[in-house]
């Protein structure tokens, strides 16, 4: 081994609180960074290579065919900004009836004479394309599970149709619930109903003001109001991604946290090695070390702890990215996603670097050191510096050891400094972490409404517009159950709350309509904007729904797939991440003709005040046993797994910036008390006593702990008002500021005394060594 290797080595065992403090930083940023990397990558990979191949449309758009005609339509293909378009194919919501068990849920059918080239080519995953009348094929995010061979029968149209599946098929940008051969669509279409659709490809369709756009130049030349709903790529990218992309600014925000702590801790551990270490370097001249030599020398024992943190922390990254791609592994029914190996190879090589150019910095002065003025340089620290300090400090009215060790920052500024960053960081850590924490509580609390004190829940929902299902299934007469609820002692308010399915021109797929009978307006949802609904015909949505059709609040939209169509006024915007934000909630009388059986109906109490709940649900119980009803305290409830995964990850994380924090603070406080051990052997000669000694080495951290802590409560919840935004709209939801102003001023006290607590801890064994240390031993060393 070479010279150089030797003396690297062995600064490497020496330091051992410095080697693990290094180790620890690096590990924790560079698992944070690939496992932000690579959620960034995955979220938009599986669907920008889908769509790349399959020439996924930009823009959907579905037609009134009572107001347009397909040689109208055709002529749009040559509005300004096309550069391709497909269609008009013929629509139509229908009902299917499975021949196996399960609920009628309306679908959106569309008559394709093929899988199509230039724009939206269908992907073909089993069996075949239709080639007549009397088959069909299912998109495979379908909500009837696609079997071949099955026949589904449409009793509602005339005539009772019936089809045989064919194929199962996928569109990228999701075009359609199912699609059968031209000729079979006047089978599938209602008299007075059904519609065209039309597919386009822009030049420019990078933003949602450039798809705004084509939108109105493909419609310009139209009669007005032809178009009754449209769909950009962006909405259904963004559906796709929204899984992993919640994850990236939470990642973002303690993957910076981390590579910022770790090179001030790299720097400042250097510099420290330096400082300290200033006759050593004399040495090492004098034996016929270079400058160059030297710097790398320090420079070196920085990079195999960095090294080692680096792989650890790589292998961190993959672990904690299982979860978290295994929720993304199924969007397109692809192989399992991994972490990329070049997002591995870019956060190495870029913490590699950071460390390196930190430590060269730092250890430039070593370099720098001239060989005799270096050997002339004894390990005890300078003097004269920080007395004022000290004289200030005992006209204080305070025990000796305390004076002393309040004013010991004032003596090493730099190293405090550096202690005090190391603690604001833990800080904002802790901080932040605390109000995600209550961010994402408020956001399961809006998912769940479980503001009810008694809930009796719905029997299994039957969908459709006749409402079938599993004849053998019970049935709670809802009037029945609302008049024993009525009827109990103890009842306050209550509301109830039937859900049907249906669909909205322009989008495939279903959504969920939630019809409440009473006021539920104080049944917990949180509204963003807007008001709750006022009288029937009304109805709020949440944040997804409004980007998905392109309306906002004040627009009409209708609802299809029941008895007849609906159509509600939109008066309100409501944070609820159910269903991926694909609901409508709105008054029962709206459904009255489209859906007047409306049996499948939750049931939700609040008690009037001083009621026993659980007395009140058994004696309610009593009422609706022979009605086939149930019910129980609480809400309804709601989890998730992404807030457990989240929350998790956020603790794990803090948890190693804590760590990270309070070895900064050992790292900084052990270097102190080595350099003062000739000092500490005079209080002790003096009467200092060792509880004495360690008041006096933990008080040194006191002020910079509570200075650092106090500064790192405001970044933190600065931080927070960041992050949760960002989370939010990367699932395209907007947050109330309910559940971004978490925060309260009894709760930022002890956050802000978490800056002392940390410092305590980074003392605690320093002052110990310190206490133990013999009086003796200490007054030799110089």
């Amino acid at each position: 081994m070479s010279g150089l290797g030797k003396v690297v080595r062995s600064g490497v065992r020496r330091r051992r609180v410095q080697t693990l403090v290094i180790g620890l930083a690096t590990m924790m940023a560079v698992a944070a960074s690939v496992l932000g990397g690579s959620l960034l990558v995955v979220s938009g990979a599986p669907f920008d290579d889908a769509f790349a191949k399959q020439h996924g449309a930009h823009l959907s758009v579905q037609f009134d065919a009572g107001k347009v005609s397909a040689g109208q339509l055709s002529k749009s293909k040559d509005a300004e900004g096309v550069s391709s378009a497909a269609g008009p194919f013929r629509t139509a919501t229908v009902t299917p009836r499975s021949d196996g068990a399960g609920p009628a849920w309306p679908m959106t059918v569309v008559g394709r004479g093929d899988l199509g080239r230039d724009v939206d080519e269908v992907a073909l995953l089993n069996g075949r394309w239709p080639t007549h009348s009397g088959e069909i094929v299912l998109s495979a995010s379908s909500s009837l599970f696609p079997t071949m061979g099955m026949k589904l029968a449409f009793p509602d149209l005339p005539g009772g149709p019936t089809l045989t599946v064919v194929g199962v098929a996928r569109s990228v940008t999701q075009t359609a619930d199912a699609w059968v051969v031209p000729s079979q669509m006047p089978a599938l279409t209602a008299p007075g109903s059904g519609g065209y659709q039309m597919l386009y490809r822009f030049t420019d369709a990078g933003t949602a003001a450039q798809i705004t756009a084509g939108g109105k130049a493909v419609t310009e030349s139209l009669p007005p109001g032809t178009a009754v709903g449209e769909q950009s790529w962006l909405t259904v990218k963004k559906t796709a991604e929204r899984d992993t992309a919640v994850y990236v600014p939470f990642l973002i925000a303690f993957g910076a946290l981390g590579l910022v702590m770790s090179v001030l801790i790299v720097g400042n551990v250097v510099a420290s090695a330096v400082g300290t270490g200033t006759r050593r370097i004399g040495i090492l001249k004098a034996v016929g070390f270079t400058p160059a030599q030297v710097v790398r020398a320090y420079v070196g024992q920085a990079l195999i702890p960095a090294a080692v943190g680096t792989a650890l922390g790589v292998l961190a990254g993959h672990l904690l990215a299982v979860p978290v791609l295994a929720e993304t592994e199924e969007v397109y029914g692809t192989s399992s996603l991994t972490v990329a190996p070049w997002v591995d190879l870019a956060v190495i090589a870029g913490v590699h670097g950071l460390v390196a150019a930190t430590a060269w910095a730092s250890a430039w002065r070593a370099g720098r050191l001239r060989t005799v003025d270096a050997l002339a340089v004894g390990r005890t620290a300078s003097a004269g510096r920080g007395w004022w300090a000290v004289r200030l400090a005992g006209r204080l009215p305070l025990p000796l050891p305390v004076s002393l060790g309040l004013a010991r920052p004032f003596a090493r500024p730099a190293r405090a400094l550096a202690m005090g960053t190391a603690i604001l960081f833990g800080a904002i850590a802790v901080t932040f972490t605390v109000g995600m924490g209550a961010s994402l509580g408020q956001v399961m609390k809006a998912k769940a409404h479980d503001a009810a004190d008694v809930t009796v829940p719905a029997p299994f929902p039957h969908f459709g517009p006749q409402g079938t299902g599993p004849e053998k299934q019970p049935k709670a007469d809802p009037a029945a159950v609302a008049a024993a609820i009525e009827a109990a002692a103890g009842t306050g308010k209550y509301y109830s709350a039937a859900t049907v399915r249906a669909t909205v021109s322009g989008l495939t797929g279903t959504i969920d309509v939630i019809a409440f009978t009473g006021d539920a307006s104080w049944g917990g949802y949180t509204m963003v904007s807007g008001r709750w609904i006022g009288k029937p015909g009304e109805a709020v949505v949440p944040t997804p729904f409004l980007a998905a059709t392109g309306t906002r609040i004040g627009d009409t939209v209708t609802l299809n797939g029941l008895a007849e169509p609906v159509s509600v006024r939109i008066v309100g915007e409501v944070l609820d991440p159910r269903n991926d934000g694909m609901q409508v909630f709105t008054d029962a009388s709206t459904l009255t003709a489209a859906h007047p059986d409306l049996t499948e109906a939750s049931h939700h109490i609040a008690v009037t005040s001083g009621t026993d709940v659980t007395g009140y649900v058994d004696a309610l119980n009593k009422d609706l046993a022979p009605l086939g009803a149930t019910a129980r305290a609480g809400g309804l409830g709601a989890g998730s797994d992404m807030v457990v995964t989240l929350n998790a990850l956020s603790v794990i994380l803090t948890l190693m910036l804590v760590a990270v924090a309070a070895l900064g603070v050992l790292n900084g406080v052990l270097l102190d008390t080595r350099e003062r051990v000739r000092e500490l052997g005079v209080h002790k000669a003096l009467g200092m006593t060792p509880r004495q000694t360690i008041a006096m080495v933990i008080t040194s951290v006191v002020a910079t702990g509570l200075v650092a802590g106090t500064l790192g409560v405001p970044l933190g919840v600065a931080l927070h008002g960041w992050a949760i935004p960002a989370m939010g709209d990367s699932v395209g939801l907007r947050l109330p500021g309910s559940v971004i102003a978490v925060y309260h001023g009894a709760e930022l006290l002890p956050l802000a005394l978490g800056g002392l607590l940390i410092a305590t801890l980074g003392a605690l064994l320093p002052a110990g060594w310190a206490a133990r240390a013999r009086t003796a031993t200490a007054l030799r060393t110089e």
